[in-house]
């Protein structure tokens, strides 16, 4: 039977929507379910200020009676504004292995971004860089971490058959903690400790952490201009972002360093990887989901990446050196073993050159792709 493409017209709709990513891939070996509750904020025009200056529409995939894929076709006019840029993104996506069904969904994106002038399309990708991009393309059968895409190879080949290209590609290191921390980084980080140029913050409670949310994203407007598909956060997509991880982070590993001045010039945080116990909430917090979340936060021995920034002009004078080797510290400690380094784009010479350096490995890679319309 042919495929058929249908609206989000009621909250059932949007419902089936939301849960979609289950009913394709629960039965898959491995498949980890995304944080459903934060999926629904994402997708709420009244809790996302990105879809304010966003552009979106829905559809769902029909085959022999069954829902069987998903897409939202975007245009995020505040990037194109800001990048100079005519280019609409296909995200959200999720899709059986049927060549015919991502067709379908994919040049329902393209015709929708052609109509409203859009001269290039990319995906996956969402709202903003802080939604999952990238189909995986190498360790599938790695640990997934949050906000990833865990698609099948095939899905890869596919993309090449309707004629998309490579726009970027980035790599996900593997570190080994305890070989990380040699004698010479320790001797660095010591080294820089004594500086009376800027000092090292660390934290206790998440209340300590409330002051330094608005300089985390300021930093990150201020740092973030060479990422890919980033554009200035307003506030109100730092207030957003703000309740939207603060619920996953241990201030433990969050990192800072700051000038004599207090001002932020540094900082990373990282997550313990709690993908079991999403596994048994299935993807939900309520109303024990929080729970396996909880325990399998507190028995993780890996240490997920999420965001981190050094202010151009402290960049090789030892903010780094300050940042990492007490986040690694701080997780040899704690009893974690390894870090996953979450997307890192591959020009990024200077983080990869730092990633290798400690001997990390590429274990994952992710592809964004690309299309002329």
């Amino acid at each position: 039977m042919s495929v058929t493409l249908t609206e989000i017209k009621s909250r059932k709709d949007m419902k089936r929507f939301l849960f979609l990513p289950e009913s394709i891939n629960a039965s898959r070996p491995g498949w980890v379910p995304p944080l459903y509750d934060d999926d629904k904020e994402v997708l709420n025009s009244k809790i996302n200020p990105a879809l304010k200056y966003c552009d979106t529409e829905y559809r769902l995939a029909w085959k022999d009676g069954k829902c069987v894929g998903r897409v939202a076709a975007i245009i995020n006019h505040k990037y194109n504004e800001y990048a100079s840029d005519k280019t609409c993104r296909f995200g959200f996506f999720d899709a059986i292995d049927d060549f015919e069904v991502v067709k379908a969904l994919v040049n329902f994106a393209e015709d929708w971004g052609r109509q409203r002038g859009m001269k290039k399309i990319v995906g996956p990708m969402g709202f903003t860089e802080e939604d999952p991009e990238g189909f995986i393309y190498m360790g599938f059968d790695e640990n997934p971490t949050i906000s990833c895409y865990q698609n099948t190879p095939i899905m890869n080949e596919y993309m090449d058959k309707l004629g998309y290209g490579k726009e970027l590609d980035w790599f996900v290191y593997k570190m080994d903690i305890a070989k990380s921390l040699t004698p010479l980084y320790a001797k660095m980080f010591e080294r820089y400790s004594r500086s009376k140029l800027f000092n090292l913050k660390e934290f206790k409670s998440k209340r300590e952490i409330k002051p330094y949310i608005k300089p985390v994203f300021k930093l990150m407007n201020e740092s973030f201009d060479e990422i890919y598909g980033y554009s200035p956060l307003s506030e109100g997509d730092m207030e957003h972002l703000a309740k939207r991880f603060m619920m996953m982070v241990d201030p433990r590993f969050i990192k800072g360093v700051e000038t004599p001045e207090k001002e932020l010039i540094g900082f990373m945080i990282s997550i313990p990887n709690f993908s079991p116990g999403l596994q048994k909430a299935r993807g939900r917090l309520f109303p024990f989901g929080f729970m396996h979340i909880l325990n399998a936060s507190k028995t993780s021995t890996q240490l997920d990446s999420l965001l981190g920034a050094v202010k151009k002009e402290y960049r090789g004078r030892g903010v780094d050196i300050l940042i990492g080797y007490s986040q690694m510290k701080t997780a040899l400690d704690a009893g974690f073993k390894i870090v996953d380094s979450h997307h890192i784009m591959e020009h990024n010479e200077s983080m990869r050159a730092e990633m290798e350096r400690s001997g990390s490995v590429i274990y994952k890679k992710f592809r964004l792709y690309q299309k002329t319309l």
